[in-house]
Order: structure tokens, then sequence, then C-alpha cells
């Protein structure tokens, strides 16, 4: 069957899609495309830096915009692409967001300055967006009894792909070279595509056009405007601003511990990538946890171990100082995504949830592009270990507003559902 196009009414009314094989596919798909959009991360300041940047302040500087500039354009187009696959289908916005990675990513190998990579990088965040394309998908197959288990795997492969992409990006960078990596990494996300294109079924009929759009945005806007789904933005917000603000950073205070070794992109690689990997073996193992003891508990202790984690990061003096830290954040946000995705889809009716997971990731973005920001301006003004302060603290006091914005679980579905014959 092809993406986006409905299915005969008789199978539409018969069993669900096989829904194990597609969670696999999809999982598979997902992990290859985050090693490709991550093999560049422990590297990107260093590639800048021989693209023209030289001072470390100018490295910073200009990994941060990059970074950031892709999530602000994410940030506006996410609703856009949400609202496209609840109208015409999600396996069609994940294979859209998988081929734009691989076309945008490849060229990055050919970039000769610092702005034709930051151009290349807005038009990743315009066109991409694989997470939440994958995540809303699975979110539509999955039985909702199994959704913290179903999300929690597709947060898996999200934190394996941040893993295994440093780790092996920092040694493809020492042993061929910036470009021939990025090469590779567009090339992974077009097998991404293909195994979408080939092995993920997808049983869509597009809603019958009984609501007129003002009414259906009025409708969007309640539901995320409801204290429940509220908390949660603000916590995607608040945990993508302090991961992204590590991005550019890490690997600059990686570089100034590690004492002048030959091998810090190596170095750096696995300071980013142990994160991906004790959130990789957290989301599954707390998504299915929370299937048992509710999401709202998990989501905020969670929350309190992001921060206390994050803190410590200022006082930092040798490399394995880091790389234990950043495992304790990856358990933090092992935690925190699965949950809060599980939440958002059951406090969310199936014909909005694109466009819901749409806005959610428009509040990740946004956190994304404050984060390289503000971490890289603090960097700038007031030193190396500033940001982890600033940033800790503000993490801090933005999972204790969450905790008293946030209901009790019990309460949650009654608050966020849509009234009777609004839908």
């Amino acid at each position: 069957m092809r993406p986006g196009t409905s299915v005969p009414a008789e199978r539409a009314a018969g069993s669900a899609p096989n829904w194990q094989r597609t969670l696999a596919a999809l999982w598979l798909a997902q992990t290859l495309t985050i090693v490709g959009f991550s093999l560049r991360t422990p590297f990107l300041p260093f590639f800048v830096a021989e693209l023209g940047a030289r001072s470390l302040e100018a490295q910073a500087l200009w990994a941060g915009a990059i970074n950031a500039g892709g999530a602000a354009v994410m940030a506006i187009t996410a609703p856009l692409w949400g609202a496209v696959a609840d109208r015409y289908g999600r396996k069609l916005m994940v294979l859209r967001a998988m081929f734009a990675g691989s076309l945008t990513i490849g060229l990055m190998s050919l970039a000769t300055s610092p702005w034709q990579l930051f151009a290349l990088r807005l038009l990743e965040g315009g066109f991409t967006g694989t997470v939440t394309a994958s995540t809303t998908l699975a979110a539509a197959t999955v039985p909702r009894e199994r959704l913290g288990f179903g999300l929690g795997l597709m947060q898996m492969a999200v934190f394996s792909g941040s893993a295994i992409g440093p780790l092996i990006g920092g040694v493809l960078a020492d042993q061929i070279g910036y470009r021939a990596t990025f090469a590779l990494a567009g090339s992974l996300l077009l097998v991404s595509a293909l195994l979408v294109f080939f092995l993920v079924e997808e049983r869509f009929e597009p809603p019958p056009r009984t609501a007129g759009r003002r009414q259906a945005g009025s409708e969007t806007w309640r539901l995320l405007l409801a204290p429940a789904l509220l908390g949660i933005v603000v916590s995607l917000f608040a945990l993508r601003a302090a991961s992204m603000a590590l991005q550019p950073i890490v690997p600059l205070l990686v570089e100034r511990l590690a004492r002048d070794s030959k091998a810090v992109n190596s170095l750096a690689g696995l300071a980013m990538g142990v994160s991906g990997l004790t959130s990789a073996v957290a989301s599954v193992v707390l998504g299915r946890l929370s299937d048992r003891v509710g999401q709202r508990p998990l989501l905020l202790a969670s929350g309190v171990l992001a921060a206390a984690s994050f803190l410590p990061l200022a006082l930092a003096r040798e490399v394995w100082h880091v790389v234990a830290l950043q495992a304790l954040f990856g358990i933090a946000s092992g935690g925190m995504l699965p949950t809060a995705n599980a939440l958002v889809a059951r406090l969310t009716p199936e014909e909005r949830r694109g466009t819901v997971y749409g806005f959610t990731t428009t509040a990740s973005s946004l956190g994304a592009f404050v984060g390289p920001l503000v971490g890289t301006a603090l960097l700038a003004a007031l030193g190396l270990h500033a940001p982890f302060v600033a940033i800790g603290l503000g993490l801090a006091a933005t999972i204790a507003w969450v905790w008293r914005t946030l209901p009790p679980e019990e309460t949650d579905e009654r608050q966020a559902a849509p009234e009777p014959g609004r839908d």
C-alpha cells in the first residue's frame, strides 16, 4: 500500500495492522536515522573551525547557531506537518522527513563556510522531524494498553541512535574526515526511508470533513491549554533546552579536560554518546513500568534526576566525570520522554493526535533553539562552566513548577478529554 492512501472499507473495519511488525520496522528505521543525524554531534564545533571559525568563542557561537537555527524553523513547521499527517497519513510524513534529512545532511559534506552549513541546517529543520512523525505513527498503531511500552521502544530508538551516532561519528571523524562522515550520515537516512516505504504498513482513513477549520483549531487549543497537557509541554521544553545546551559545549569541555589528547573527537563522542546508551535502556524499562504505576510520577521523578545530574557538570575536572554525569542525565531523559509522549497519546483524541504532537514538537524545538543560544552566550560571557550552573538551576525550577501544575494522574483524562459532541 502506498503511503498516505486509505484502505478499502472492509480492511479498515477489520483487524488492526500487525502492530508488532510495524513497530519493529519503525524502531530499526528510526535508530538508523538518529545515528545519521548524530554522527556530526561530537565534531561539529571542530568542523566549523575548519570552515573558518578560529577562536573558541566563534566555534561555540557558530555551533550553537547551527543547532538553534534548525530547531527554530522546526518549531514553526512542526504543527503544519502534524496537521498534514492527520489529513493525509502518518507514514507519508515519516518518509518526507527521512528523505529530506538524507538530502540536507549529504549536502553538508560539500559546505565550504559556516554560513552554508547554517543554511542547510535551516532547510533540515523545516523539512525533517522524524521523531515526531514516527512517534505519531506508532501511537496510532500500538494498542492503548501498550502505549508506554511501544512509545518507550520508539524512544529507545532515539536514544540508541543518539548513543551510537556520536561514538561512531567521533571515530569516523578521526579516521576518514568530517566530509566523508557527513556523506555516510546522509546514506543512513536514505536506507531508513526505504525501510519505512517497503516494510511499514499504515491503515489510514482520512477523517470526515464535518467540522470547520476554526472549530478544529479551537478544539486543538483547548486540549493544549488543559492543565495536564500544558504541564507536559513545559516539561518537554525544559528537557530539550537543557539537553541541546550541552551539545556545542560538552565537546569544548572535553577538549579542555583531555589535556591535548590526540583522540579528542573520540572522547567527545564518548561523552556525548553515553547519555544515549543509558537513555535507551531506561526508556524501555521505565516506559514499561509507567504502564503499571502511571506516567505522572515517573515524569516528575525523572525531571528531578535530570536537574540533579546537570548541575555538577560545572565541577567536572576529568573526562570521566563528564561521562558519568552524562550517563545519569541519559537515565533521566529516558524516563521523561516516553512517559510524556504516552500521556499526550492518552489525553488526545486520535483524529487530533498528529496536530497535538506537532505542537509538542514546537515546544521541544523552541527548547532546542533557546538551549544552545543561552548556553553558548553564557560560555562566551562568563566562561566554560557557567552554562551548567545556570541551565541546571533553570531546569530544577521548571520541574518544580510542573509538579505544581500537572494534576494527579487519575484526573488527567477528565481534564483533557474533549467534551461530548465537540470532536
